[in-house]
């Protein structure tokens, strides 16, 4: 059994630390369109261990509070955490991995903390192992370094081959005390991974992997630690327009909002842009773009909510060109589920956007 331990040689730029704007309208990334696994870290005990997952190695683990809001803290050397799922090889052939992971104005004693992102095959193979640092030591700001390394195995399984991100791209992204959004895409054997939806790392030709785990390599020190929060699995991603001729409507979970607003998070730029572009490219199109909520919460909540939302969204394409008489919002509250709401995965899958064909 191969198991792929990078050199902890996590220092791939150096800079200050630019408070640059995001702009996901750059970014090629697309989230799939199937969930098949989420977990928001909502409604859990402080203290426990996080009951979507399950521990592999190590034991610095738990269900803290960021903020004020719930997070996932993993720590210490080697500690490994994985998805609780219903089959032990759930990665298909098209994927797409998305979590959140908290930036601290300073890590603690060492310069090779990091987070990593493993994905490997059924008999355990590591196949892709990313280390990711988000944050800079402390260290005077115009030291402030960030890291991304990386390894693979080709089709064949043959030796590993290693790489190194953009480090010059990396470092200005990384920003203290915020959140960095990561995203990985697989498509049968090509893998892309973003940070706040700019490419680090292209790979491709690599064997397809079955499982992932997340793992926290840092010392015992309380600042070398990582949040984590809004992971999200999903089947790889179907063009607009072929989604639209065969069911008459999208359905989006590439859209999102912050929690109990009609915010419309960056990173779902892309997805908005996407929209954009179909209805420029066929001006015959006219869409219903509905919200729809799980059942969390009361219709009096949601069904405004849910109202807003799509009201935001037709926003969003209007500034983009979009004549607003092809667009109408409709709030469907959680009255139009297509999943089962006494499961986390099928509340995902019922929290979306629809844009159905008028």
């Amino acid at each position: 059994m191969k198991k792929i331990l990078l050199a902890a040689a996590l220092i791939a730029s150096a800079g200050a630390f630019a408070q640059t704007k995001v702009d996901y309208s750059k970014s090629d990334f697309v989230s799939g369109d199937e969930i098949f696994f989420e977990d928001l870290v909502e409604g859990e005990r402080l203290g426990e261990f996080p009951s979507h997952w399950d521990l592999l190695g190590g034991e610095e683990c738990e269900i803290a509070s960021l903020n004020g809001e719930q997070v996932i803290k993993i720590s210490g050397w080697w500690t490994q955490i994985i998805p609780l799922m219903k089959t032990s090889d759930y990665l298909p052939e098209e994927f797409t991995i998305e979590f959140d992971v908290w930036s601290p104005a300073t890590m603690g004693s060492s310069l090779n903390d990091h987070l990593d992102l493993i994905l490997y095959s059924e008999d355990m193979d590591e196949l892709f192992h990313a280390e990711l640092n988000p944050a800079f030591n402390e260290v005077p700001e115009e030291s402030a370094q960030a890291g991304l390394n990386y390894v693979f195995y080709p089709p064949s399984l043959e030796a590993p081959r290693f790489g190194e991100a953009k480090g010059n791209l990396l470092t200005p992204l990384i920003k203290a005390d915020s959140w960095l959004k990561v995203q990985v895409s697989f498509n049968k054997r090509a893998l892309k991974y973003y940070v706040n939806g700019v490419r680090m790392i292209n790979i491709p030709n690599m064997a397809a992997p079955t499982r992932m785990k997340l793992v926290s390599v840092s010392n015992c020190d309380e600042k070398d630690r990582f949040f984590i929060k809004n992971i999200r699995m999903a089947k790889g991603a179907v063009p607009l327009y072929d989604r639209l001729a065969s069911d008459g409507k999208i359905v989006s979970y590439a859209i999102t909002f912050d929690t109990g607003k009609a915010t419309i998070k960056p990173e779902s730029e892309v997805e908005i842009g996407r929209v954009a572009k179909l209805m420029q490219e066929h001006p015959e199109l006219s869409f219903e773009v509905q919200g729809h909520c799980d059942s969390t919460g009361s219709d009096s909540v949601n069904d405004p909510l849910s109202q807003q939302r799509a009201e935001a969204i037709v926003a969003a394409l209007v500034a983009k060109g979009i004549d607003a008489g092809r667009l109408t919002a409709v709030g469907k509250g959680s009255h139009a589920p297509i999943a089962d709401n006494g499961t986390p995965e099928g509340r995902a899958r019922n929290r979306r956007v629809e844009f159905v064909k008028k």
